[in-house]
């Protein structure tokens, strides 16, 4: 499909402090739009970034069809703009989709919509190492109707943010024990924003008791650890990195998968296994419990200072001896600017050539 492209006649790019980037609140010039009507995706067109104009009665209001993807852009060395593993961001969008009962958008069609955007927008890349152009790729359901079922149309749409880091500083959490994010068979592996806004409440009852997020708890016994707020989690214990293994309950992150990659080839003992709150707190106690920190898009690596469960509070060692997450964060944050050389073809030119899907 050819996307049509209208180009805003002026640029608010001047108006931007790239020193002072506050994430998610700084939009660029442009944005993607595609529309599901009659059975087909229809009219793919990138333009000005606008409002949308929407029915009341739209039923992404009411009955939740949401799913997004996030994603960046960065600059090398050079200067020339890159995407990290763009393919897998165009394939998980589909696996949300196809969770939330909505269509799959062609996986071409994503990645030449990216690729098109971004050229045009990459004057809005900031230049420091650390941080980037979020993509935010997004699907909504559209039918006026209320009624509880599947929409029949769609939007698709993207827009880019040039954002700093998204955590200036290590995170706190709180291994809740009252709620859960996601149970077998629900939705915690998509991009659902339902499992976002039922995080609100914790996060903020977390935040009340001084935490920064909710390390989540699995919905059963309150035992097995999921994830943590906006990331997936890794421990390092006795020189071993222990992550959740991804088993339908929380995020295939990208940034996870790449991690223990990266890892592995590096000669790092890295173990996928359901792992207890209470073995952490017990690997605390013996002393073997050196490192805990975030993988996501957002954030790359976020180190985790604290971890409050029940009334125990686990003081992490402090970023000088962190190694195995400050190794993560350097060898991707390296391989977007081109100071690590990319052995795996993870990184993709930003251009008009369409990279192939996952």
């Amino acid at each position: 499909m050819n996307i049509s492209i209208s180009r805003s006649i002026t640029s608010r790019l001047s108006e931007v402090d790239f020193n002072n980037l506050p994430f998610g609140r700084i939009f660029s010039d442009h944005m993607f739009v595609c529309d599901y009507e009659n059975g087909a995706w229809q009219n793919p067109e990138i333009i000005p970034f606008q409002d949308f104009s929407m029915h009341p009665a739209s039923m992404v209001l009411h009955y939740g069809q949401a799913i997004f993807e996030g994603m960046k852009a960065s600059k090398n060395i050079d200067g020339e703009p890159m995407f990290f593993r763009p393919e897998l961001h165009a394939a998980r969008i589909n696996a949300s989709a196809r969770r939330i009962c909505m269509p799959d958008f062609p996986e071409d069609l994503f990645l030449d919509a990216i690729h098109k955007l971004v050229d045009i927008d990459q004057g809005w890349i900031p230049p420091q190492e650390g941080s980037a152009l979020y993509i935010r790729p997004t699907m909504i359901a559209t039918d006026q109707f209320i009624g509880v079922k599947p929409s029949s149309t769609y939007r698709f749409f993207i827009f880019t943010c040039p954002v700093g880091p998204y955590y200036s500083a290590p995170v706190k959490l709180w291994a809740d024990t009252e709620y859960i994010r996601a149970a077998m068979g629900g939705t915690g592996e998509a991009k659902y924003a339902g499992n976002y806004g039922a995080a609100l409440l914790p996060a903020q009852l977390a935040q009340e008791k001084g935490y920064d997020q909710v390390l989540w708890l699995d919905a059963k016994e309150f035992k097995y650890i999921q994830e943590c707020g906006t990331m997936n989690i890794m421990f390092v214990i006795d020189g071993t990195v222990y992550t959740p293994p991804l088993y339908g309950t929380i995020l295939k992150g990208i940034t996870r998968n790449s991690s223990i990659q990266i890892l592995r080839d590096a000669g790092y003992n890295v173990v996928e296994k359901q792992i207890t709150i209470v073995e952490v707190v017990e690997a605390y106690e013996n002393g073997t419990l050196q490192e805990a920190f975030g993988v996501g898009t957002a954030a790359v690596v976020s180190h985790v200072s604290v971890i409050g469960y029940k009334d125990k509070v686990l003081e992490l060692p402090p970023l000088g001896e962190r190694e195995v997450g400050e190794f993560i964060k350097a060898s991707i944050n390296g391989l977007r600017s081109g100071k690590v050389k990319d052995t795996r073809s993870w990184v993709v030119p930003v251009g008009n050539q369409v990279a192939e899907p996952a």
